[in-house]
């Protein structure tokens, strides 16, 4: 049966206010968690840094862990990945569950995910890279590179720039053609075909609206301005040089990854069942095409924490995170966390007000998978976390990481 949201509200509160002793990181054991759907599974790979963490941090994650292993048993859900940064090291990374229910083939830290919208966040940060190496300006106008991009609306197509369309601000509807995306068609098709027939909801770089197919405009920017595809240049600039060994942008990288879990679906009878990996949306890579382990997700956190100067200067960041538009007409982001105004979009990024505390955020779902990564850059700290099916921890892990993360800087 389905578990009652209610009581996993519930649970939260219970572990948020619990008094029991908090055991240490390093005595965290693998055999504590073995989903509900696949008793007798392989324990799952739980791998510890060399780190000397100071003690109120290793405290801190041991109760985050503790809260997250609960709420884990209480929804059912069948895997997850966790990696937590502080500064320029991977303090915590742990993998839950098997790969495929009804196997003994458990989740590792080199397991692939379908990473969903968080792959926008990369295409903001790629966008960065190429600015600061005088390949592109992001005033620069999107018909500049790409003279085919057009709306109903001519003269607002030839103002759009290459920020409006990472910040979701060109004007064009809420979630505009995302329905072709989803039956396959290319993005060079969708753009001649259908933009100049889409209304115009609004002036460019001050209405907001969600998209998948604008936002993937970059790919044929950088397409005609490097001369070559996206996949090509996320792995040159980013994946390879960040030490992202198990990264990838297309479908057929994934399909041939021996280790990758696959999407589960809810039977609606308190089990799960597994599926198959759909090509959908790698037709949209930069919107929803990434692969990652959450090995990979660790090295990306440090390099968004500002680690790696290397690849991307402090001051791209700066840009790639500053708020553009606020998002208040948008469905709430976390309703029983912040409040409607408290949420802004960057460029591929979200940046939530949690009470003068800046957290950059990005939540993803695709095919059956969802992921949740966010980060105070100020603190030097962050989590992503990847999970192989729907579950309602995913709205949960990061509210619940940066709540306690409050409490621990208080202390």
């Amino acid at each position: 049966m389905k578990f009652p949201f209610f009581l996993f509200l519930l649970s939260l509160l219970f572990s948020a206010c619990s008094n029991a002793p908090l055991p240490a990181v390093a005595s965290l054991s693998a055999e504590s968690w073995q989903p509900w759907a696949n008793a007798g599974a392989a324990p799952p790979s739980l791998t510890k840094t060399a780190i000397k963490l100071p003690s109120h941090l290793e405290a801190f994650i041991a109760e985050y862990v503790r809260y997250f292993e609960d709420s884990m048993r209480l929804t059912n859900t069948p895997g997850a990945a966790m990696v937590i940064v502080k500064d320029s090291q991977i303090v915590f990374i742990h993998c839950y569950g098997p790969r495929i229910v009804g196997r003994q083939d458990s989740i590792d830290e080199h397991t692939v995910f379908r990473i969903g919208s968080l792959s926008k966040g990369f295409a903001g940060v790629l966008t960065g890279i190429l600015v600061q190496d005088s390949l592109m300006r992001w005033d620069d106008p999107v018909q500049k590179y790409y003279p085919a991009f057009s709306l109903k609306d001519r003269k607002q197509a030839a103002r759009i720039q290459l920020w409006h369309i990472l910040s979701h601000t060109t004007g064009l509807p809420y979630h505009a053609f995302t329905n072709l995306i989803e039956k396959d068609f290319s993005i060079p098709r969708i753009v001649t075909d259908y933009f100049p027939q889409a209304p115009i909801s609004g002036k460019e770089g001050a209405f907001y609206a969600y998209q998948n197919a604008a936002l993937c405009v970059i790919e044929e920017v950088m397409l005609r301005q490097t001369g070559k595809t996206y996949p090509q240049v996320l792995a040159e600039k980013i994946f390879a040089p960040a030490g992202m060994q198990c990264a990838s942008c297309d479908f057929e990288s994934i399909f041939r990854e021996q280790n990758k879990t696959l999407p589960h679906f809810a039977t609606g009878l308190g089990t799960w069942r597994a599926d198959s990996i759909s090509p959908l949306y790698y037709n949209a890579a930069a919107a929803g095409g990434v692969n990652a382990s959450i090995s990979d997700m660790g090295e990306w956190l440090k390099l968004l924490l500002g680690h790696r100067p290397d690849i991307v200067a402090d001051s791209t960041l700066d840009r790639v995170f500053h708020p553009v538009v606020k998002t208040d007409k948008e469905r709430r982001i976390f309703p029983h966390w912040l409040s409607r105004d408290a949420a802004s979009y960057a460029l591929g990024w979200r940046v939530l007000d949690n009470n003068g505390e800046t957290i950059i955020y990005h939540g993803g779902y695709v095919n059956g998978y969802k992921s949740e990564i966010a980060f105070d850059r100020r603190d030097g700290i962050g989590i992503c976390v990847l999970f192989n099916a729907h579950t309602p921890l995913s709205n949960a892990c990061i509210p619940a990481f940066f709540e306690r993360w409050k409490v621990e800087k208080k202390q």
